[in-house]
């Protein structure tokens, strides 16, 4: 199979943001409809703080840990051995089951002190309603791993439509399930849309997967080498997801425990923070990722240094921009998406101040995760692991500080962002150790004409809300989206205007070419 080119990597990775642009709308979309419903505390904490845990585990079978194990060995069989790639997808798929339905039972039949240990709700009621909401959604954990290994499986054919549209998917079904139950079920009916949502990505991937040649036919003869080279390079990768999903826990666990509102004001600022995280970095990551493995498959480590110079370089010029632009905008964009009926203006200010916090690491966060990907392209498993537990520790640490100050729930972004940026440091300087010094000048030359850029963006902005006024408070509104979308537009517009008078080509964020570019 022919290595795409960098603009061709460039379109996939356009057309994964675009997906991503929609499904995140329609996240918010959700997320409004449910704080319009059950506001943003009491029930609605205890919803966001139950999903909280089926989601955190996905990243152990799901998109994180068993994917960063399995692209690159089926990435380098479908170059060397494609026959031998729809087996190591049914020893996946097999394995995946044979794990995962043992742990939905105990998790089914020991819900209460499950719940009891990852929770710290003070009152009785939460608890036990919590518990009840566990034992339903934590089925969602089996969809959501299946449907990981389908987008594993076409991304590295180069198919990155369909696996980018599977997220609307689920978010139509939650949004249709609230507002077409909750009058009957209450809470529970985002359960019928947080299954109904699982089992619509695994059906609408099929087809694409199926064209390829692929079954779900079990397979349980797991002497398959391959097979193994993928459980040998999970383990390690297990246990550094699993070091970030306890990390998240114990952040919501924190949260919990703080004031009425502070687990929705965490959940929700994720939410709004996924949007540039999301569109931008798991963009550049899902597409190089699989293109870092097949090049280090064959040995091509100058191809190597090239696509991380180029995703390093790409993560700066569209993340920057975009936790700045969210900063200054975060009040605006947050109470004309959910604040309405139950979600006051105390809470969109809330929301606001976790968000700012969020934002501060967002190219941190973003960029680490690419890293974390390049080690693992190598085969290098070792370094993350040990990065991780580094990281997570002074989160904690700084949590645990911070959470007593005056930032309060806040305290636990601000932390969060500080430890990944210590970890991002470790990660390049481990990098240049690697595959060799990275283009640092280049580098640091795009960090500044983006900075650069992004100064007349922030004088527009801050002219703009001066006029304004309060305008937030008032709640969603035309008015309201009509300012978004007009400040919004107009500070984009200054942007990319500036990237052009810079030199800052958005579409091949590199600095030289060379023959050997392919």
């Amino acid at each position: 199979m022919a290595e795409p080119s960098f603009r061709r990597s460039t379109v996939s990775t356009m057309v994964v943001m675009v997906c991503t642009f929609l499904s995140r709308l329609f996240g918010f979309v959700r997320i409004a409809v449910i704080g319009a419903i059950f506001g943003a505390s009491g029930e609605a904490d205890v919803l966001n703080a139950v999903f909280t845990i089926p989601n955190n585990l996905r990243k152990l079978m799901a998109e994180g840990a068993l994917s960063s194990a399995f692209i690159p060995v089926l990435s380098k069989s479908i170059v060397q051995n494609p026959k031998q790639t729809r087996k190591i997808v049914q020893n996946i798929l097999s394995f995946q089951g044979i794990v995962l339905i043992p742990v939905l039972i105990l998790s089914t039949v020991f819900a209460y002190p499950i719940v009891k240990v990852l929770l710290d709700f003070p009152e009785v009621e939460r608890i036990h309603l919590a518990t009840k909401l566990f034992r339903w959604m934590i089925h969602y954990l089996l969809l959501v791993s299946i449907s990981a290994v389908l987008m594993g499986v076409l991304n590295a054919h180069h198919r990155f439509l369909v696996p980018s549209i599977t997220p609307i998917l689920f978010s139509v079904f939650v949004i249709s399930s609230v507002i077409l139950f909750w009058k009957q079920l209450g809470i529970f009916s985002m359960v019928i849309g947080v299954l109904g949502g699982g089992i619509a990505q695994v059906l609408f991937q099929l087809p694409q997967f199926f064209a390829h040649g692929y079954t779900l036919k079990p397979d349980l003869h797991f002497d398959n080498p391959p097979f193994r080279q993928i459980l040998k390079q999970w383990a390690p990768v297990v246990l550094t997801a699993s070091i970030y999903t306890i990390n998240e826990q114990i952040a919501i666990r924190f949260a919990t425990a703080l004031e009425d509102g502070s687990t929705s004001a965490m959940s929700n600022a994720l939410v709004f923070w996924q949007l540039p995280f999301g569109i931008f970095s798991a963009s550049v990551t899902t597409v190089l990722f699989p293109r870092m493995s097949r090049q280090a498959g064959s040995s091509d480590f100058p191809g190597v240094r090239r696509t991380v110079e180029y995703g390093f370089r790409y993560l700066i010029i569209l993340l920057i921009p975009s936790a700045l632009i969210l900063s200054l905008l975060g009040k605006e964009v947050i109470a004309v998406a959910m604040q309405r009926r139950n979600f006051t203006s105390f809470h969109t200010l809330l929301t606001f101040k976790v968000l700012v916090g969020f934002n501060v690491g967002l190219l941190s966060v973003g960029a680490f995760n690419f890293f974390q990907r390049f080690f693992y392209s190598l085969d290098d498993y070792k370094t993350p692991l040990l990065t991780a537990f580094l990281v997570c520790g002074l989160d904690i640490l700084l949590s645990l500080i911070l959470k007593e100050t005056a930032l309060r729930v806040s305290g636990l972004a601000y932390a969060n962002s500080i430890a990944f940026t210590i970890g991002l440091i470790i990660m390049y300087l481990q990098t240049d150790s690697k595959i060799g010094p990275l283009d640092l000048q280049g580098m640091l030359k795009t960090l500044g004409n983006v900075i650069l850029a992004c100064l007349p963006v922030s004088l527009f902005c801050i002219l703009v809300k001066s006029f304004a006024g309060d305008l937030w408070k008032g709640g969603s509104s035309l008015k309201g989206l009509g300012f978004l979308l007009l400040t919004g537009l107009g500070a984009g517009g200054i942007l990319l205007g500036m990237y052009k008078i810079l030199g800052i080509d958005i579409l091949n964020p590199r600095t030289e070419k060379t023959k050997t570019d392919p």
